[in-house]
């Protein structure tokens, strides 16, 4: 039989294996890295360093990077075609460019809106829910003031809810902004955005709880010397469904798509409908300013240019076609013989 221990035996053994084992190094904790030993320390004495990263469940990010920079892409391609049909449509340069793409709580975000001003709740089938649009009064009035024959350069700003009329004119803007929207959506998903109410003050409209996240896509709108934004507001149960499609991956292939026949008879259709000024020149005189001022009813002034040669018609002070002065049906008029160079003397 095998010799007993003593507890003194026990403990003596118990001894001797401690001080030849290797000190244990304690296990790092969750969240927390184990950084490399230093040979400063003299040793492999264990140091951590944390290495966690802060989470707001306040403002969750519910949209990722990715998709972020899908949903800017898709919307910076709706303000290239709609800056260019205001352009049109306001007979001036209009820039319009994304300058935000952000996640914020519904209720910060009407917060952040100026009242009154021009709000447009809408929806798109097939998506759920709904999502508005906002318009600066900033660049709601220059507009207004452009659409009336207005100058627009410096325009009043009235503190003030827009009238009945001013509405109906803003609705002409809001109508071409829902075709680009619809437009710039459909490489996503078939939506078709439609207005479903205005408002003038932005805290009466709950489309969403208060602390329902939104996805605030911010442009900045340029006429001339005016300035101003238009924000769209899209709750994230709106776009929960088409968020796989957002993807890097997918995203990718994105391109934009040419014009469609009904688009590009709309434009011919607009552009025979556009009026130029023709002038077309005799020839040219140098007098001094006492004949000038001596002139009479009858006087004959000798131009630079002999009766058989061509006379040049210019479209927008641009030389277009040369030709030879007549009449035709007890009208003045010019018959085009061939092109005119761009350089031809007048």
């Amino acid at each position: 039989m095998s010799e007993v221990l003593n507890p003194q035996d026990v403990d003596a053994l118990l001894a001797s294996v401690g001080a030849d084992a290797p000190a244990a190094v304690p296990a790092a904790p969750a969240g927390v890295r184990r950084a490399e030993p230093s040979m400063d320390d003299g040793g492999p004495a264990a140091r951590y360093e944390t290495d966690v990263s802060t989470y707001d469940f306040k403002r969750p990010k519910r949209v990722s990077k990715d998709q972020t920079r899908a949903l800017a892409a898709i919307h910076d391609y709706f303000a290239r075609n709609f800056a260019a049909t205001l352009s049109g449509a306001l007979r001036t340069l209009v820039n319009v460019h994304v300058v935000a793409v952000e996640q914020v709580m519904y209720s910060e975000f009407v917060q952040s809106l100026p009242n009154p001003t021009c709000f447009v709740i809408m929806h798109a089938p097939p998506l759920e829910g709904q999502m508005f649009l906002e318009f600066s009064p900033l660049i709601v009035y220059p507009m207004i003031d452009r659409l009336l024959g207005g100058s627009s350069q410096e325009c009043l700003i009235p503190q003030r809810a827009l009238t009945s009329i001013e509405w109906r004119l803003m609705n002409r803007i809001i109508d071409r902004t829902e075709e680009h929207l619809s437009e710039a959506w459909k490489n996503l998903i078939d939506a078709r955005f439609e207005v479903l109410e205005t408002e003038s003050n932005p805290h009466l409209v709950n489309i969403v709880a208060p602390t329902e996240v939104v996805v605030s896509i911010t442009f900045e709108v340029k006429m001339a010397t005016c300035a101003g934004t238009m924000s769209l507001c899209i709750p994230f149960n709106v776009i929960e469904s088409v968020l796989g499609k957002l993807a890097t991956q997918s995203w990718l292939g994105y391109r934009p798509k040419g014009a469609s026949d009904v688009q590009q008879r709309r434009l011919l259709r607009n552009l025979r409908k556009s009026a130029v000024h023709m002038t077309a020149y005799l020839g040219r005189a140098r007098i001094t300013l006492r004949e000038l001022k001596a002139l009479q009813p009858g006087d004959l002034l000798p131009l630079d240019k002999r009766v058989d040669e061509p006379l040049v018609l210019q479209i927008e002070g641009q030389n277009k076609f040369a030709g030879s002065a007549g009449q035709f049906r007890g009208r003045r008029a010019l018959h085009l013989l061939r092109p005119a160079d761009p350089d031809e003397l007048l």
